[in-house]
């Protein structure tokens, strides 16, 4: 039987802001998503570890910028995410506007992975950021992630009504960080990205 992929990473650093980022210039592909969407998760998909993030049932646990080295150039950069989070308002201020000036000023960010409950899509962050992505041309994948909570058939519907509404630099597939559904897709876009292929521009996140 095939091992799934993964990739070789090892954890380096976290910052508070943007300013705190770790210097360098490789291509960095960085992990976003609302709060319970399952980034944690599909992060420890891909490194085959399932202590490389943290992973909680309380909504809102990464509360820092992580840097992870990926073995042979590039890093993984997972960000906390947007949303509902045990913290209070201020704090949950504080963390969006450091995912929205990381997004809007990092030279080494190359592409941008969505993380989204296939259930419950097109939430008004992601439409924030798919806008964003349209608007700067970063390049934009998105994951419909849990996919493994629908049969088949719903997860392919879901699938091709994501794919009508948003076309150009956006690409979209089902995935699940449980069984490991589209991970080889996965790959393949991050393998890009981490080469260096992305090409980023001046941008906003406002």
């Amino acid at each position: 039987m095939n091992q799934p992929p993964r990739l070789a990473t090892e954890f380096l650093a976290s910052a508070l802001d943007l300013e705190r980022c770790p210097s360098g210039d490789e291509p960095e592909v960085a992990l976003a998503g609302r709060s319970n969407a399952g980034k944690s998760s599909v992060l420890n998909r891909l490194t085959g570890n399932r202590r490389t993030a943290r992973v909680s049932k309380t909504p809102g646990r990464t509360r820092l910028i992580n840097f992870f080295q990926v073995a042979g150039g590039g890093r993984l950069v997972d960000l906390p995410g947007y949303g509902y989070a045990s913290a209070g308002r201020q704090e949950q201020q504080r963390w969006q506007r450091a995912v929205n000036e990381f997004l809007s000023f990092r030279d080494q960010l190359a592409g941008v992975v969505l993380v989204t409950d296939i259930r419950h899509p097109g939430t008004p962050f992601d439409e924030e950021l798919i806008d964003w992505a349209a608007a700067s041309e970063m390049p934009l994948h998105v994951l419909l992630n849990k996919a493994d909570k629908l049969k088949s058939g719903a997860r392919r519907r879901a699938l091709n009504r994501y794919r009508q509404h948003y076309t150009g630099h956006i690409s979209v597939q089902l995935f699940s960080a449980v069984n490991g559904l589209g991970v080889e897709e996965l790959f393949a876009v991050l393998k890009g990205w981490l080469r260096g292929d992305g090409s980023p521009e001046a941008r906003s996140f406002d």
